[in-house]
């Protein structure tokens, strides 16, 4: 074994990456995988010199901080690091280009290790260009998102109250379903500036700032690669990369068996990691750990049961939300042999909006109702190439996003969620990358 416990076949095996110059070395041969360890691992690995790094230019932002307008979350923690993909898909505006030429320090020395381009005659810069007008005609005045985040959060507490006092298991499954729709539809806010909304993530015991780092910041930008958080973090219970020498037999087919039991245990493990990780590393708890524990507090508050009646209610309510939320997300879009993976050969238009169409496909099943875009991670396509932009503005996006399609030559997929789910069983069995690029 090597001295961060890779074998030099799995080295071997990895070096193939189709998204990057190089294999992103460092994080790869960890054998404990962290988001924290993938930011200081991309700090190593991208030479931004302790600036932040966009497109060929290296930029000093200290001093924009605290007054960037969506919050100074997202700059603190990619100090050090190349932003250039986040930073085009999370501005649709001019605007922040403009600014950010006055805080420009020089050129990097280096070609970024990302091949993925956005140029200006490109599809994504085309189509963003389209959304920046389209979006002036949109009435923003009524959120329909809002209210259906409202009324989730509200029938969650009703229903986890109500099961609790008549001592129900189905009404307490019932509430389960809720508050799992309620931490999707906070995932929608999340992507955007700091708000309360998305606190409510954090019901799940999973963390909101976690998440935003593992899924804006990775999963949205490098989606199905080696480099997505969402992918690396599931090994070795899910091997989602097609690879021969990476999959053993039980990776491939095991997950029908195992499967559950890890959906279950998610937002547990994540929690306890979050502890874990304070002890031994460095502290990452905070005050909103505590909106958890708002819903135990409400069910005991508000019966008449016990503390440990309250308490094994709540944990097989949050291991419920966890397997409904796994189930969800990881049959939503991404994986089937159908949708590229790292490995698989991309076409030779290397254009970051293309690639995303690529490693991505809708769900046809959650089509034209908002309640289940929001709730099912559904218009996944558009989300992913404009994250900041609220589910219920989206399809008012289909117009231009077609016409963009149809002016590059590039087809358009949907799968029913039911093909999502053999698509991804069927993804974890694959062991032989795609020799062909689509299009």
């Amino acid at each position: 074994m090597e001295k961060n416990g890779t074998s030099s076949k799995m080295k071997n095996s990895w070096e193939k990456s189709e998204i990057s110059r190089k294999f992103p070395h460092t994080y790869m041969r960890q054998r404990f995988r962290t988001i924290y360890s993938w930011l200081d691992n991309k700090r190593i690995d991208e030479g931004a010199e302790g600036l932040w790094r966009i497109h060929d230019g290296l930029y000093d932002l200290k001093d924009f901080v605290k007054i960037h307008p969506g919050g100074s979350f997202w700059l603190k923690m990619t100090e050090g690091t190349d932003i250039t993909e986040a930073f085009e898909a999370h501005h649709i505006s001019s605007i922040p280009e403009q600014i950010l030429a006055k805080y420009k320090v020089r050129d990097a020395n280096e070609p970024r290790n990302y091949i993925l381009t956005f140029k200006d005659d490109g599809f994504y810069r085309t189509l963003k260009l389209r959304a920046r007008e389209k979006i002036k005609d949109i009435d923003h005045t009524v959120n329909k998102s809002d209210l259906i985040h409202t009324m989730l959060l509200l029938s969650t507490f009703i229903t986890a109250i109500t099961s609790v006092a008549l001592h129900s298991i189905i009404g307490l499954m019932i509430t389960s379903i809720l508050m799992t729709w309620t931490v999707i539809a906070s995932h929608n806010y999340f992507h955007q500036r700091d708000n309360w909304r998305m606190l409510f993530f954090n019901l799940s015991m999973l963390n909101y700032k976690e998440w935003r780092i593992s899924h804006c910041m990775s999963h949205h930008i490098y989606t199905n690669s080696f480099h997505d958080l969402e992918i690396t973090l599931l090994e070795p219970f899910f091997q989602y990369i097609p690879n021969r020498n990476l999959k053993t037999w039980i990776q491939r087919f095991g997950s029908w068996f195992y499967g559950p039991i890890i959906y279950s245990l998610t937002s547990w493990e994540q929690f306890a990691s979050r502890i874990i990780y304070s002890i031994l590393k460095k502290n990452v708890l905070d005050w909103d750990e505590l909106i958890g524990f708002i819903l135990p507090i409400s069910m005991y508050l508000f019966t008449k049961a016990s503390i440990i009646e309250v308490f094994l209610y709540w944990i097989l309510l949050v291991t419920a939300c966890s397997f409904i939320f796994v189930l969800i997300g990881l049959n939503a879009a991404h994986h089937s042999p159908d949708i590229i993976h790292d490995g698989d050969a991309i076409r030779s238009d290397k254009d970051w909006g293309i690639y995303q169409i690529d490693a991505v496909a809708d769900s046809t099943d959650v089509k034209g109702s908002q309640f289940l875009t929001l709730t099912h991670f559904g218009n996944h396509t558009l989300h992913h190439l404009f994250p900041t932009l609220d589910h219920g503005i989206l399809p008012q996006l289909f117009p231009i996003l077609f016409e963009t399609l149809k002016e590059f030559n590039i087809d358009w997929r949907e799968f029913t969620r039911l093909d999502h789910i053999k698509g991804n069983y069927r993804q974890l069995a694959r062991i032989e990358p795609n020799k062909y690029p689509r299009g």
